[in-house]
């Protein structure tokens, strides 16, 4: 689904898809994020033929996108706020590189209009939305407010900031009218921080303490308001391309309703739970919401849909969502390429704009943590590392074997994804995926998506963004049989692998670094471009 086109696209090539430009969108491009997404925009620059410049911190000097990269900057220790979420460092980075552009990636700044205005003021590129339409569309409140008056339904809830009054009670009137249970949610920010349900008018005061400290400490704002909790819901949402021409892209969308703690784990795209009619409705909410601002480049429109399913706007989030490789896979269309050649000026391809999804993708999280203990994440060191392959099946990860994995940061390992023709055949292929995956050294949450495949729910398409609390909690309780074996499985391997002293880790990456000869093609492959 699209608006019309201007003229002047790229060729197409005969089989309908979008030519690679002749000439590189840029020269030298800076990805200002980490782990798999600064791999991801890696590879596209390089299929595009741009020198691409990877950030580190000291924690990541060895880890695989400082290596892939063409070249990379050091900008600061460890802690995020000395390094990945330093906007100077970060823009110094870009001088010392001599970038033309930078791509935020998601989470860190990707979201920080004060970085994308930092960026354009530093005389480069920012590849996202204008620093205007972030600042925006990252005030939730005032997101709602656009929605509303573009006609938008939005969960129902107050469309001004929950402050105290003077005498530090609280708005009980407005409190009331939006009825309980109802979520307390942080204005600046997402991911679940600073978010609370409050079942009663009692509840609310001890709430605002507790989630406006955390959003206070996660986002620097600890603005709050509250909206009615919908339940049981499904979390569905719309992927938009648009370039600087007025051209805009509906993209499909992605179901995302098996989460934890408000965080998604599993994506799939198309939703098994919307209709023909409920598609389009969606479709036509998400123009009318990027209708409301100065939109070019990617970024998705959240929905909540309820048990009748009526749906209602949550949020615009203006950047790469994790889970952009699912829209991939079903349109054939390469997101981060797009990003960079939009931020160049390019318009979009009739290719872009007629694409239809084909097929259904599915996309599960790995992440280093324990299922069984809250989601809790984990450190330590990759062992065994065994991804799958085979039709169908893609991963993008940003780890290694024997690799140590930073407490600083999130710990997502890598995406799985597998594209089929149908949704059964993608769980199968699915299936099949989890079964190759091998992941030594460290908790993962592998358990819990071997038992999701299963789950009767899942399998039917008919879950909502409550069957994670409702059915896996901690996981199924082991019988005592199944304890037994567990038990006998253990001594096993701690008397066959409990007395081997653990190898040290290898002096050099296993990630090498490009050799001279490498670098020296990869340069002249870029300039016989740019010489065309």
């Amino acid at each position: 689904m699209a608006t019309s086109r201007s003229d002047g696209a790229p060729s197409l090539r005969k089989d309908g898809r979008a030519a690679i430009p002749e000439r590189p969108p840029f020269r030298r491009l800076l990805i200002a994020n980490r782990g798999e997404i600064a791999v991801r925009v890696i590879r596209a620059c390089r299929e595009l033929g741009i020198e691409s410049v990877a950030v580190f911190s000291d924690a990541d000097a060895e880890a695989m996108h400082t290596r892939m990269a063409d070249r990379s900057e050091r900008i600061g220790p460890a802690p995020a706020a000395d390094s990945y979420l330093s906007i100077d460092a970060v823009i110094d980075a870009a001088r010392r590189s001599g970038a033309q552009a930078i791509h935020p990636g998601y989470g860190f700044l990707s979201e920080n209009a004060t970085f994308a205005r930092a960026v354009e003021e530093a005389g480069l590129v920012f590849v996202g939305p204008p620093a205007e339409t972030i600042a925006s569309l990252g005030d939730k409140l005032a997101a709602r407010r656009s929605a509303t008056a573009a006609g938008v339904p939005v969960v129902p809830g107050l469309l001004v900031s929950l402050d105290a009054r003077a005498d530090g009670s609280m708005p009980v009137d407005d409190l009331a009218a939006v009825g309980f249970p109802a979520l307390l949610k942080a204005a600046a920010g997402g991911g679940g921080r600073g978010m609370r349900r409050v079942d009663r008018l009692g509840d609310v005061g001890p709430a605002v303490e507790s989630a406006g400290r955390e959003a206070l400490a996660a986002f620097g704002d600890g603005t709050l308001y509250m909206e009615r909790l919908i339940a049981p819901a499904r979390h569905v949402e719309v992927q938009l391309l648009g370039d600087r021409h007025g051209n805009l892209a509906v993209l499909g969308e992605r179901e995302c309703s098996i989460q934890r703690r408000h965080q998604k784990l599993v994506e799939e795209s198309p939703s098994p739970a919307i209709s023909p009619s409920q598609r389009a409705e969606l479709a036509d909410s998400a123009r009318r919401v990027a209708g409301t601002v100065a939109f070019h480049n990617a970024a998705t429109v959240e929905f909540l849909l309820d048990g009748d399913g009526k749906h209602y706007f949550l949020e615009m989030n203006t950047r790469l969502q994790v889970e952009h490789g699912v829209t991939e896979l079903v349109t054939g269309l390469d997101l981060v390429a797009w990003q960079i050649r939009i931020a160049a000026g390019e318009r979009l391809s009739e290719a872009v704009l007629a694409a239809a999804p084909r097929g259904h993708a599915i996309e599960v999280r790995i992440y280093a943590e324990d299922p069984h203990r809250g989601f809790v994440p984990m450190a330590g060191s990759i062992g065994a590392w065994r991804m799958p392959a085979g039709p169908g099946v893609r991963v993008d990860a940003g780890v290694v074997a024997h690799m140590s994995l930073p407490i600083e940061y999130d710990p997502l390992l890598a995406k799985l994804l597998v594209h089929a023709d149908d949704r059964t055949a993608a769980i199968a292929r699915l299936r099949r995926a989890l079964d190759e995956t091998v992941v030594g050294g460290v908790q993962t949450g592998l358990s819990f998506l071997h038992w999701l495949i299963e789950a009767p729910d899942f399998v039917a398409g008919t879950y909502d963004t409550g069957l994670v609390d409702q059915q896996w909690g901690d996981g199924p309780d082991l019988g005592a049989e199944e304890r037994s074996m567990a038990a006998l499985a253990a001594a096993q391997a701690r008397a066959l692998f409990g007395s081997r002293q653990r190898p040290a880790a290898p002096e050099v990456s296993l990630v090498p670094r490009p050799s001279a000869w490498v670098v020296q093609a990869r340069r002249q492959a870029v300039a016989r471009r740019r010489s065309r």
